[in-house]
């Protein structure tokens, strides 16, 4: 019988989809920053979709079954949280940002001999809008910014290069907005839209194009 039926499991992204929600609250007001953070550790803790759903029951005018099925892609703004980050130092060294973590409003990443990677998708900012100011001397950093999130970038480079992929994504409406602010010498930094592959996804493409082209061999054979 569908009574008997067992509660449908949560999946990664349905985690993911319900912390946005709950950050999106919390810069709305609907939320305080204790609650905020409690909330947000049930979330990574729940193992079903209904779990889920009741932990934003309360914040979402449209019922949270609906937002958690939404498309929508806003950085979440906490503002004048306590906490975050503002610096990012990689001298002769190596620096990695990345998953949840909270953003001040002014960030400064310094890299001589050395590199950042810092990865947006699931940060949290502080403000609505954020300055990045990048400086690599033989050095450089790796940028990942989300879908329809405003970014903005300045940038200036000296016996270096930076490459800025951002296509013509159109921001979300009264979304935040980040300013990246690049200076290079002898280095350069990378700057594009979408995820970090992990290490075991990275192994899963490779597998998939070196299968790819063994099938185009044996077709043009």
């Amino acid at each position: 019988m569908a009574g008997d039926l067992p509660e449908l499991r949560a999946s990664d992204a349905d985690r993911e989809q319900a912390a946005e929600v709950l950050r999106r609250a919390a810069g709305e007001g609907r939320l305080t920053v204790d609650e905020l953070d409690e909330r947000l550790d049930t979330v990574f803790a729940s193992r079903t979709r209904a779990e889920l759903e009741l932990l934003v029951a309360d914040v979402v005018p449209s019922g949270g079954a609906a937002e958690l099925g939404s498309s929508a892609r806003a950085l979440p703004v906490v503002p004048d949280a306590p906490g975050g980050t503002k610096w990012l130092i990689s001298i002769m060294s190596g620096h990695d940002r990345r998953g949840h973590w909270r953003v001040q409003p002014k960030v400064f990443n310094f890299n001589f001999w050395g590199g950042s990677e810092i990865d947006f998708n699931d940060a949290e900012l502080t403000a609505r809008h954020t300055e990045i100011r990048i400086i690599s001397i033989m050095g450089g950093a790796d940028v990942w910014v989300p879908e329809g999130l405003d970014v903005q970038v300045t940038q200036f480079a000296l016996m270096g290069g930076n490459d800025v992929k951002l296509g013509r994504e159109r921001p979300v409406p009264g979304g935040p907005t980040v300013h990246l602010k690049l200076f290079s010498l002898m280095g350069g930094t990378d700057v594009k839209r979408g995820r970090k592959l992990t290490r075991a996804e990275r192994r899963a493409r490779k597998l998939e194009r070196r299968e790819q082209r063994r099938l185009d061999r044996d077709r043009d054979a």
